[in-house]
C-alpha cells in the first residue's frame, strides 16, 4: 500500500511544492503545485516523483494527462503537442463563426483541443480534425473528436470538399532560426515536428492557404494562428488564391495572434 500523507495540511504541502517550482524557475509555481498535489491524491511517494519529472521540464499536462482549454478538460497523453493559453482566443473565435449545424476542419489537431472546444458547443456542427502524427490522432479520438492520422488535408472524407464552413488551425509556425529562443526544455521532451515552420515560420501556413479553397464553401472562413509579422507574408498568396475579408487577430495587448479570411463567394 502506498504512504498517505496524514502529517501536514494540505496547504502546507502546496506551499512546499511551490517553493520547490518556483526556486526552479517557473513562473506558475502555486497554479503547477496545486495541480500536482491534486494529481497525487494524497499519495506521498507519487507526489514525490510528479514533483520530480515536472523540474526536469517534463511539460505539466503530459505528469497530470490534461489541460484545462476554453472551460473544458482536455485529455493530453505523453508526447501528445500541450494546447496553449494563446490559442483559447482562436478557439472562441472559430466558435464565433461557426453555424450551428456548420462543418468545420480542424488541422494539426494535437489534443483535440479547438476541435472539442467546437463539439461541446455546437453539437449540431460536425466537426473533423487529422494530424501526423499518430499518438495525437488517438488522443483527439480519447477527447470524443472524429480524428484521422495524414498530413493536413490528405486523409479526410473526400466528400466534405467544397462543402467546409471553417478550416482552422495551429500549424509549427515558428521560424527555424528562431527555434533556439523558445523556453527552456522545450526540445528536451517535445519535437521540432510541431514547431518548426521552414526559414520565415510560413510553410505550413502557406499549404494550408492553398489547399483550403478546394474544401471551403464560397463564403467558408480560414482562420490561422500565427506570429507577428507572418499575416504581411501571407498577404499575396491570400490576395491570389481569392480570399477577401481578411483580419489579423490581436490579444489584448496588441501582439498578432492570427488571421482570418473568407474565401470569395463569387470565385
Amino acid at each position: 500500500m502506498r504512504e498517505r500523507s496524514e502529517s501536514s495540511p494540505p496547504g502546507a504541502a502546496v506551499k512546499r511544492l511551490a517553493a520547490s517550482l518556483s526556486s526552479a524557475g517557473f513562473i506558475a509555481a502555486d497554479e503547477e503545485a496545486a495541480e500536482l498535489f491534486a494529481c497525487a491524491a494524497g499519495d506521498v511517494g507519487r507526489l514525490e516523483s510528479l514533483l520530480a519529472r515536472r523540474l526536469t521540464g517534463e511539460p505539466l499536462a503530459w505528469i497530470t494527462g490534461r489541460v484545462s482549454f476554453c472551460g473544458l478538460e482536455i485529455r493530453v497523453d505523453p508526447g501528445v503537442y500541450v494546447p496553449r493559453w494563446q490559442s483559447q482566443a482562436l478557439a472562441r473565435h472559430a466558435l464565433a463563426r461557426l453555424p450551428a449545424g456548420g462543418v468545420a476542419i480542424d488541422l494539426c489537431t494535437g489534443s483535440g483541443a479547438i476541435a472539442r472546444t467546437l463539439i461541446a458547443n455546437r453539437p449540431g456542427a460536425r466537426i473533423v480534425a487529422s494530424d501526423i502524427d499518430e499518438r495525437a490522432v488517438a488522443c483527439a479520438r480519447a477527447n470524443g473528436v472524429e480524428a484521422y492520422r495524414g498530413d493536413l488535408f490528405a486523409p479526410l472524407p473526400l466528400t466534405l470538399a467544397g462543402s467546409v464552413d471553417m478550416v482552422v488551425a495551429v500549424v509549427p509556425y515558428v521560424p527555424t532560426g528562431a527555434l533556439p529562443l523558445l523556453q527552456r526544455d522545450t526540445f528536451t521532451f517535445e519535437s521540432t515536428l510541431s514547431y518548426d515552420g521552414g526559414p520565415d515560420g510560413a510553410d505550413v501556413l502557406r499549404r494550408v492557404l492553398a489547399e483550403s479553397p478546394r474544401w471551403l464553401r464560397p463564403g467558408g472562413v480560414l482562420l490561422l494562428e500565427l506570429g507577428g509579422g507572418q499575416g504581411d507574408l501571407l498577404a499575396d498568396d491570400l490576395a491570389r488564391l481569392g480570399y477577401v475579408d481578411i483580419r489579423v487577430l490581436v490579444d489584448e495587448e496588441g501582439d498578432v495572434r492570427g488571421i482570418e479570411a473568407t474565401l470569395d463567394k463569387t470565385g
